[in-house]
C-alpha cells in the first residue's frame, strides 16, 4: 500500500519545495549556469592583472577576492556584492590600521579586532555579508601587512578595482535575464490548474470514489506551493533585468508574466475551494441534478480556455486557430433541496473563474 505522505513529498520535491531536512547536502537545486562561471573566471583573471599592473608589489588577493565574489547572476546583484565587499574591507582596513598603529601587532589585539569588527556590523545593521567582510579583512590586514607602509590603503584600492571589473564583465558579456524559469514555472502552474478544472468537471460529471476525490483535493492544495514558486520566479526575472541594458527589450514579456500572475491567482483561490465543496457534500445522487452536465461542461470549458491563454502567452508556440468555448449561455435549472448549496457555491466560484480567464482571453486576442 502507497503511503499518501510519500506521495506528498514526491510530489513537493519535484516542485523544488521538499523540507529542508531532505535537502541534499553540499548540492544546489539547479547548477549555476555555465557562461557565470565563465565570466566569473574572466573576472578574476582581469582582476589579478590590472591589479598586478596597478599595485605591482604584493600579490592581488584582495582584488581576485572581490571578483570572484562580485559576479553574480543579475546585474543589480553585483552593484549590491561590490558595495558591501568594498564597505566590509574598508572598514576591516581601518580597523585593522589603528589597532596596528596603537598597539603594535599582538596576538590578542587580532582577536580583539574580529570582535570588534563583528560588534560594529551589529550596531550599524549591516548584512550578513557586510559584517563578515570587516573582520576577515581586519585579520588578513593584521596577520599579512601590518609591518608594510602603505598596505591598507593598497588593499582597499584593490578591491575597489576587483569589484570594478566584477561589475563591468556581467554588465558587458551577456548581461543575465532570468526570463524563462519565470515563464516555465508560470507555464507549469497554469497546466496544472487546467487540471485541477478537468479533475473537478469529471468529479461533477461521473461517480467518484472517496480516494478520487481527496486525490484531487490533494493536487489542488499544491497549487498555492506552485504559485509561491512562479511568484519567486517572476521577482527573480525582475531582478535579473534591474539596470540591466537589456531590460527594454523585455518588459513586455515582464508585464504578460505579471498578468498571468494575476489571472492564476484567483484560479489558485477558486479551485482547490471548488473540489473541497464537493468532497464536503458529495452525495452519489449528484450526478442526477439537471444542472450537473452543464455544470461539468462548464467547467471542463474553463480548463480549455486557460490552457489556450497560457498558450497565446508563449511566443515560442505556434499560433492556433482555437477559440474560447466560454463563450455560450448557461442555463441554470433550479437544483434539488439536498443540493442547493453545493450547486449555488460551485456556480458563484465557476462565475469568477469564468470572468478572469475571459478577461484574460480578451487581453491575449489581437
Amino acid at each position: 500500500m502507497t503511503d499518501p505522505g510519500n506521495s506528498r513529498f514526491r510530489r513537493l520535491a519535484e516542485l523544488g519545495l521538499a523540507p529542508a531536512r531532505y535537502a541534499r547536502v553540499l548540492r544546489a537545486s539547479d547548477r549555476t549556469p555555465l557562461l557565470q562561471v565563465v565570466k566569473t573566471a574572466v573576472a578574476a583573471s582581469l582582476a589579478w592583472i590590472v591589479c598586478l599592473l596597478v599595485l605591482p608589489g604584493d600579490l592581488p588577493i584582495f582584488g581576485t577576492i572581490a571578483a570572484i565574489l562580485v559576479v553574480q547572476p543579475s546585474i543589480n546583484q553585483s552593484f549590491s556584492k561590490a558595495l558591501e565587499r568594498t564597505v566590509g574591507v574598508i572598514a576591516g582596513v581601518v580597523i585593522a590600521s589603528l589597532a596596528a598603529a596603537f598597539f603594535g601587532v599582538e596576538s590578542w589585539l587580532i582577536l580583539a579586532s574580529i570582535l570588534v569588527s563583528l560588534l560594529l556590523g551589529w550596531a550599524f545593521r549591516l548584512s550578513q555579508s557586510t559584517t563578515a567582510q570587516i573582520p576577515i579583512s581586519a585579520l588578513l590586514v593584521l596577520t599579512i601587512g601590518a609591518a608594510t607602509p602603505g598596505y591598507a590603503v593598497e588593499r582597499v584600492i584593490e578591491t575597489v578595482l576587483g569589484a570594478a571589473i566584477a561589475v563591468v564583465v556581467n554588465v558587458i558579456v551577456v548581461p543575465p535575464v532570468r526570463l524563462r524559469p519565470a515563464q516555465d514555472a508560470i507555464a507549469a502552474l497554469g497546466a496544472e490548474v487546467a487540471n485541477s478544472l478537468d479533475d473537478l468537471a469529471r468529479l461533477i460529471r461521473e461517480p467518484s470514489t472517496a480516494k478520487q476525490r481527496m486525490s484531487a483535493l490533494v493536487t489542488a492544495r499544491l497549487l498555492r506551493p506552485m504559485e509561491l514558486k512562479a511568484v519567486a520566479a517572476v521577482t527573480g526575472a525582475e531582478e535579473s533585468l534591474r539596470f540591466n541594458p537589456r531590460r527594454s527589450v523585455h518588459r513586455s514579456t515582464l508585464a504578460t508574466d505579471h498578468q498571468l500572475l494575476d489571472t492564476l491567482h484567483v484560479l489558485v483561490l477558486r479551485v482547490p475551494g471548488m473540489i473541497r465543496a464537493l468532497d464536503d457534500r458529495y452525495d452519489e445522487t449528484i450526478h442526477t441534478e439537471p444542472t450537473a452536465a452543464g455544470l461539468s461542461t462548464e467547467v471542463a470549458r474553463a480548463a480549455h480556455d486557460l490552457r489556450l491563454v497560457m498558450q497565446q502567452a508563449e511566443p515560442e508556440e505556434a499560433a492556433t486557430d482555437e477559440v474560447p468555448t466560454l463563450t455560450e449561455p448557461f442555463t441554470v435549472l433550479a437544483p434539488s433541496a439536498a443540493h442547493w448549496i453545493l450547486i449555488g457555491s460551485l456556480l458563484e466560484d465557476l462565475r469568477r473563474v469564468r470572468e478572469v480567464i475571459v478577461e484574460a482571453s480578451d487581453d491575449r486576442t489581437p
